[in-house]
This record gives C-alpha cells, sequence and structure tokens, in this order.
C-alpha cells in the first residue's frame, strides 16, 4: 500500500491522526468529515494514496463504489435525511483541498440545512449539435 506522508488522509490511515472511523476494510476507510457540512457528512478514502480521479485504479473505484451504498444506507437509518449528495472534487480547479482521493457523503435536511450546492443552466448555450460533438469526441478517447 502506497502512502503519503504529507498527506493528512494517509495519517489517519496509518493512526497518527485520530479520527471518528464509521466504517473499515481491507482497502477503505470511511469517517466523519470534521467540517461537517451538515449533520452526518461522511468522507469515504482508499486506504491507498492515489491523488484523484484521474489515478483512482479501477479495482480501487470499484471497491469504493460497491462500499458507497452501505455508508449511504447507513447514514439514512441513523439520520433520516431527505435526500443525500455524493460529491467528488478533483484538482485544485474544482476545489480539492485534500490531494488523497475522497468521495462526500453529504446528508440534506431541507432548504435551510446550510449546504447550497448549484449547477448553473448552461442548457441554451449547447445546440443538439453541440452534445452530438461533445459526446463523440470524449468517445473517441475510451
Amino acid at each position: 500500500m502506497t502512502s503519503d506522508s504529507n498527506c493528512i488522509f494517509c495519517k489517519i490511515v496509518s493512526g497518527d491522526i485520530p479520527a471518528a472511523v464509521v466504517y473499515e476494510d481491507d482497502t477503505c476507510m470511511a469517517f466523519a468529515d470534521l467540517g461537517q457540512a451538515t449533520k452526518g457528512h461522511t468522507l469515504l478514502i482508499p486506504k491507498d494514496h492515489q491523488e484523484n480521479i484521474f489515478e483512482l485504479e479501477e479495482d480501487t473505484a470499484a471497491h469504493l463504489f460497491k462500499t458507497a451504498p452501505k455508508i449511504a444506507n447507513a447514514i439514512k437509518k441513523e439520520f433520516q435525511p431527505a435526500g443525500m449528495n455524493i460529491i467528488n472534487n478533483n484538482g485544485t480547479a474544482a476545489s480539492q483541498s485534500v490531494f488523497h482521493y475522497h468521495l462526500h457523503f453529504i446528508p440534506r435536511y431541507g432548504a435551510g440545512d446550510g449546504f447550497q450546492p448549484s449547477f448553473e443552466d448552461n442548457s441554451s448555450h449547447y445546440t443538439s449539435e453541440d452534445l452530438q460533438g461533445i459526446a463523440k469526441s470524449i468517445n473517441n478517447h475510451l
């Protein structure tokens, strides 16, 4: 297993920094986020240091996303949120602040819960032909 001695999440995995652990197995760990965007905000990370989605190994990704419903359902059972955001930021431009891949599970309790994700509607900026061209150009790299 690789780790980065400067990475706060690697230090949590190694036990050098304490965490409120929700779940752990040989591949991943989930723990309560110190920032608690809303009550129950939990992070799921691979134990192996992988910086972002672009470096994430397929086997690790498969395990994380196999584990994700377990974490989400445990949060749902405990706190009965009205919904949940699952967010992952990759790179500084996308607001990634800890450069160790992680998924945020943010329970949503309604409009006044204090968390405000937003997506600008750019649908008027792209024609159907534009979308087909975008899809084809991405597909060329798969």
